[in-house]
């Protein structure tokens, strides 16, 4: 079972932090590209209660499905956050998602984004234009975490260990915002109404 560690930070400027990842000697694996993700749950909502996510993605014209659940031992956060991770390239996620309907799982939360990917060799960086902003990801062991966030400026204060939903919480309550999905049109629609 891999366990995925990492953090997000803010970003202003997409494109000037692209130039810096290039400087610093990562590659882009995937040029900026829609994606689009659905969180699974029950009707009851019991794999949030269980801090467990179960999302179907789609990106760069691939379906890729993902389930993510707190480590057995250690913590789930820290200054980093850490999650079992298993996750699978699939074929047809529309069919997937049909699968899951007649399972009675429910769509439980949306959320899109703009996404580039890069990555150094020994770690991997995302750069996510969202609808409440933009941020980027480190992902890899703490140590290369740390390490590449000094290179890139990203000081310890500016880590976060919030998923997108969480974010969107937060975001929802700053803004009174009624949108029920992290979507451009959902965002957009809720802010033009207040």
């Amino acid at each position: 079972m891999a366990v995925e560690t990492e953090i997000k930070f803010r970003l202003e400027d997409p494109i000037a932090f692209a130039r810096q990842l290039e400087s610093s000697g990562f590659r882009q694996q995937t040029p900026r590209s829609f994606e689009s993700n659905t969180l699974y749950d029950t009707a009851d909502r019991r794999m949030r209660a269980k801090t467990e996510i179960l999302r179907l993605r789609s990106y760069a014209g691939r379906w890729m499905l993902t389930h993510k659940r707190l480590p057995d031992q250690g913590p789930g956060e820290d200054t980093h956050k850490h999650r079992i991770e298993t996750e699978t390239n699939v074929s047809d996620g529309e069919s997937l998602a049909e699968v899951f309907r007649s399972l009675g799982l429910v769509p439980a939360f949306r959320y899109e984004k703009w996404r580039s990917e890069w990555e150094d060799g020994e770690g991997h960086c995302v750069i996510d234009e969202t609808p409440i902003g933009n941020f980027a990801e480190l992902e890899g062991s703490p140590e290369w975490i740390d390490r590449t966030a000094r290179r890139l400026g990203i000081d310890r204060a500016q880590y976060i260990t919030l998923s997108y939903g969480r974010l969107f919480e937060q975001w929802r309550e700053k803004h009174a915002s009624t949108a029920q999905d992290l979507t451009f049109s959902a965002v957009a629609g809720s802010t033009a109404a207040n």
